[in-house]
């Protein structure tokens, strides 16, 4: 109780607490984000031998135990397993100097930058939100939304493991009386989210013969809905656009991306919320400011 009413008492020491707290998230993520496609993709393949009646491949019978705990951490090209004090976050890679201390490979840059990053979104909610339960909510939110973003750049994939949770836990907020948004909003938003964007895929699919998303990115607004409410969704669309339209106008000015390549809209999205999780408010305000319509 000391502790809890001295972060109240103390904004700077909340937001250190939640910066440290990001990092350790950070490492966290960075297992998840590598793990859940795969996890997906065993799965898939398990399935699909039970819908065609087919054995597993021989060795494969009995396949190793493989989720979030299972194995331990592990260098993927000596299976050297990492310690305790190989794995704090960003501190250990720097000392390592990127490179495994078992056979000396490189150790993705991605893995620092993902727990900084982690780091200052949990700090930005807590300088935003300060001490209230609805930082709780937004820290679980910001962490789901920045590991869907990563694991859709990686693999073109929203998994539901991640977006269901979502879902529910804007509504549980909601209905908790935790949440900014009525309940009423909150599942409006969720309904509206998801047929928007269901009835977008639709109509290009007819008019194109071509998939524009995929299931996911329904799922996503819908849980950004219900996080945010269904007078925000414009808003949130909005945003994602213009995120996207930047991102890939820059990309394509550097050559990485041709003109005619499919992007994912996921990561927009979850960026598009995050922010007007944050700033959503002012951002309206501004714009009714802007041309008088308040």
């Amino acid at each position: 109780m000391l502790l809890l009413d001295y972060l109240a008492a103390n904004p700077a020491a909340l937001i250190l607490v939640c910066v440290l707290f990001g990092l350790l998230v950070g490492s966290f993520l960075n297992v998840v984000i590598h793990r859940i496609p795969k996890m997906m993709e065993a799965t898939w393949r398990q399935e699909a031998r039970e819908l065609l009646e087919q054995p597993a491949p021989k060795g494969e019978e009995t396949p190793p135990i493989f989720n979030l705990v299972t194995p331990g951490s592990h260098c993927p090209h000596c299976n050297h397993r990492i310690r305790w004090y190989e794995n704090v976050p960003v501190v250990s890679w720097a000392l390592l100097k990127g490179r495994c201390s078992g056979c000396k490979a490189a150790i993705s840059k991605r893995y620092p930058i993902i727990e900084l990053l982690t780091a200052l979104v949990a700090g930005l909610c807590a300088w935003r939100f300060g001490y209230d339960p609805w930082l709780i909510f937004m820290l679980y939110g910001s962490f789901t939304l920045l590991a869907l973003a990563v694991i859709d750049l990686d693999t073109t994939l929203l998994p539901d493991d991640l977006t269901y949770p979502l879902l529910w836990a804007g509504l549980l907020a909601a209905v908790l009386g935790i949440s900014p948004v009525s309940l009423s909003d909150a599942v409006i938003g969720a309904m509206a989210g998801y047929l928007a964007l269901w009835s977008l895929y639709w109509v290009f699919k007819l008019l194109t013969g071509k998939e524009g998303m995929g299931y996911g990115d329904f799922k996503l607004l819908a849980a950004l809905g219900a996080w945010l409410g269904w007078q925000y969704l414009p808003v949130v669309v909005l945003l994602s656009s213009v995120v996207g339209l930047v991102f890939a106008v820059s990309m394509m000015a550097s050559g990485s991306m041709k003109r005619d390549q499919g992007i994912p809209f996921g990561p927009y999205l979850a960026i598009a919320g995050w922010i007007a999780l944050l700033w959503g408010e002012a951002i309206v305000s501004s714009y009714l400011g802007l041309f008088n319509l308040g």
